[in-house]
């Protein structure tokens, strides 16, 4: 053992070294595969070999993960979307109640931690993966890095869809594949992406043809100077409901703005993220209320929408969000 996995064990704690002593020992070599998610077989092995390009690492998995934890509800969802709730031994981090769908099968799983868990609990939980939705969760804050896992035997998964400049719902299915070809379940994941693309042109046909989009601010937090969304996820779901995020034009994923400037750029609605320590309501009368707003159309006209985190961050909720956005910026196409 090196100097680095011994202070990583310091930290983690010994709870689950003889089960990941296992896993490590279990652990084979398998051919060279190309792609971002790419597969090759062996003879002598009985399962694929599986070669995953993430976050500027090359991870090989010989076998499908047994011990999955997940860190941000986004990816939680994911997981429970695939159908892979016995392969969870633990989450953390919810934004807001898990879509009912998955609650069954989400109160079976443990939770670790109202936030991210601490390396102790996460060794304790004895994971042979763990999937982040946000790259914080291996941050300083989170459970450790991906290399530190590694060398404890413990594989892991960024989703890169909520990591990334300008995603589209494009990249987040390209992650629902990984995790897909991952699992061994690619016939689940194209089944998910199929029917979320469905949902999704069902809503776009019904909104039909948009001549003039909508101007649209993102209100996430703040009072003095807002946080909004600029070139991220949510440009993209705002784009296909028949809108122009007025901060589209800033190469960053969230930018902190003057009131000034969202005066000058003159939304005509304005999307309230639902999280946090204020509530919508308290939120939306502040948004009302502030006196350098007042002239705005998306105030006259009291053209709110409120999203929820959940919804607005890049998982199975794309269809939720998408129709929330245009049903919120176009009713009248929705009337029937």
């Amino acid at each position: 053992m090196n100097r680095k996995q011994k202070s990583f064990w310091n930290k983690m704690g010994i709870s689950g070294i003889c089960a990941i002593a296992m896993l490590l020992s279990a652990c084979g070599a398998s051919q060279n595969t190309q792609g971002t998610a790419s597969q090759s077989s062996s003879s002598q092995e009985s399962e694929q070999s599986v070669v995953i390009q993430n976050n500027g690492r090359e991870i090989r998995f010989t076998k499908a993960p047994e011990r999955a934890v997940t860190l941000n509800q986004h990816v939680t969802e994911v997981m429970l979307a695939l159908g892979l709730e016995d392969k969870m031994v633990g989450t953390a981090y919810l934004d807001d109640a898990i879509l009912p769908a998955y609650k069954e099968a989400y109160d079976k799983i443990p939770v670790l931690s109202d936030k991210y868990p601490s390396k102790e609990v996460l060794a304790a939980a004895d994971p042979d993966f763990v999937y982040s939705g946000w790259k914080s969760g291996f941050g300083d804050k989170g459970v450790g890095s991906m290399e530190e896992l590694e060398q404890a035997g413990i594989q892991s998964y960024l989703h890169m869809s909520s990591n990334m400049n300008g995603p589209t719902t494009e990249d987040v299915f390209a992650d629902i594949r990984n995790i897909g070809k991952i699992f061994r379940i690619e016939d689940r994941a194209q089944a998910l992406i199929s029917s979320m693309k469905q949902e999704m042109k069902e809503i776009t046909d019904k909104l039909g043809q948009i001549d003039k989009p909508l101007t649209v601010f993102v209100y996430d937090s703040g009072e003095d100077q807002p946080l909004t969304a600029a070139n991220n996820y949510m440009t993209s779901l705002i784009t296909q409901a028949g809108g122009t995020n007025i901060f589209a034009d800033v190469d960053k994923g969230w930018t902190t703005v003057s009131w000034e400037e969202v005066v000058n750029r003159n939304p005509e609605v304005i999307v309230i993220v639902d999280y946090g320590d204020k509530t919508v309501d308290q939120k939306r009368d502040m948004l009302l209320h502030k006196p350098e707003l007042a002239d705005l159309p998306a105030i006259k006209n009291q053209k709110l929408i409120v999203l929820p985190l959940s919804a607005a961050s890049e998982g199975v909720r794309a269809p939720i969000a998408l129709k929330i956005l245009a049903q919120g910026m176009y009713p009248e196409r929705f009337a029937n």
